[in-house]
């Protein structure tokens, strides 16, 4: 067992002992109240990124050139809260749930110190006094798990690295034309946008 898969398996016990305890417990696949009301781009890990990556492989190619494309209207957005790029509006569901990230994982069933990790609706129940004998899953501690887990960078920036590899679905190989050697070179900002897909998935 990994790192990452232990530290999942910590997570889903959490979460399942919260759910046994309240069986309506209103977080789950197909809810996507926290999904279309992200703070940020999501932070990923390197262990996690390599686990994500996983999940987006196996999607269609007309289903990660609108990821691509959501990505890419997403850097240097300024106005908050933003939907996730993972999410499929056709469903309302995250194409690549069993490969998701730890926050995904733990909203909605834990806290960071004083501050809840859930969204208004488990709020408002915590407020009127009814989940009061919830045993909330510690956050910091997880975090500190998650320092051990390798770099970590936005979903946008491990997306672009991946785009530029050989080993991104339908590439043709790594980046040979100049607008793509000079797209790789370049640091990430809000003033360049992520770099097209290449041709090869395009015309997949």
């Amino acid at each position: 067992m990994t790192t990452l898969s232990r530290l999942q398996y910590d997570i889903d016990a959490r979460v399942q002992a919260i759910r046994e305890a309240h069986p309506g417990w209103l977080c789950g696949k197909g809810c996507a109240s926290c999904c279309r009301r992200l703070a940020e781009i999501p932070q990923l890990t390197a262990a996690e990124w390599r686990l994500l990556r996983e999940g987006l492989a196996a999607l269609s190619p007309e289903r990660l050139q609108a990821i691509s494309r959501d990505l890419a209207a997403l850097v240097g957005q300024q106005w908050r809260p933003i939907v996730c790029p993972l999410l499929d509006p056709s469903t309302n569901a995250c194409p690549v749930y069993a490969q998701r990230p730890v926050a995904c994982r733990t909203y909605g069933f834990y806290v960071q110190r004083s501050l809840g990790l859930y969204c208004h609706k488990i709020e408002s129940r915590v407020t009127d006094g009814s989940l009061a004998d919830v045993v909330w899953g510690n956050h910091d501690a997880i975090d500190r798990r998650l320092a051990g887990l390798g770099e970590t960078r936005p979903l946008s920036e491990w997306f672009e690295l991946w785009q530029l590899n050989s080993s991104f679905p339908g590439a043709a190989g790594k980046p040979t034309t100049p607008d793509q050697a000079f797209c790789a070179t370049r640091p990430i900002s809000a003033e360049r946008p992520l770099c097209p897909i290449p041709s090869a998935i395009s015309s997949s």
